[in-house]
């Protein structure tokens, strides 16, 4: 059995990519132009984000239950999303020998450190929505004095990043 483990290390102007094969490590590098891009690496994609922050906030979920949230996402692309933010280290997939067999997704440590980027983007949408979009599976929290404190969050962010 081959057993891959992913994991970014930053390096100046360069995302390093180690694989780890039953052992050996294999350096590979991505050439990106941007720290913004090694982010979109990882969470780029229609789905990834949700799926993130179901396994965030709602724990470890099997296949089905994740298929289930998503409603119309083709199995085909949620396996290859799935596949590649395991491969990225974001998302653990354990494997239960029970006939069927039981596959449970959960995050990982490295994929947790994404949590306070997905809590932004929730509270940007949420309040920017603008009454243009009806939202079917609300996972922020829904109430006037929420949406204050995602206001006081999105303008901390800003100036934080202003001080940087």
């Amino acid at each position: 059995m081959v057993v891959i483990v992913a994991f970014l290390r930053q390096r100046p102007n360069c995302a390093t990519v180690y694989l780890a094969y039953g052992g050996e490590t294999v350096s590979e590098r991505k050439q990106v132009r941007s720290e913004i891009e090694v982010t979109l690496q990882v969470i780029g994609g229609k789905w990834k984000p949700l799926i993130l922050h179901f396994l965030l906030h709602e724990g470890p979920k099997r296949y089905s239950e994740i298929l289930r949230y998503l409603e119309s996402a083709p199995k085909k692309t949620l396996t290859e999303q799935l596949r590649q933010l395991e491969a990225d280290g974001v998302v653990a997939r354990e494997v239960s020998p029970t006939i069927p067999i039981r596959v449970t997704y959960s995050m990982t440590a490295h994929g947790e450190t994404l949590a306070p980027l997905l809590d932004v983007m929730c509270a940007w949408g949420f309040v920017n929505m603008d009454g243009r979009y009806e939202v079917t599976h609300p996972t922020c929290e829904d109430s006037p004095a929420s949406l204050a404190k995602k206001q006081q969050r999105l303008a901390n962010l800003s100036a934080y990043l202003e001080v940087e």
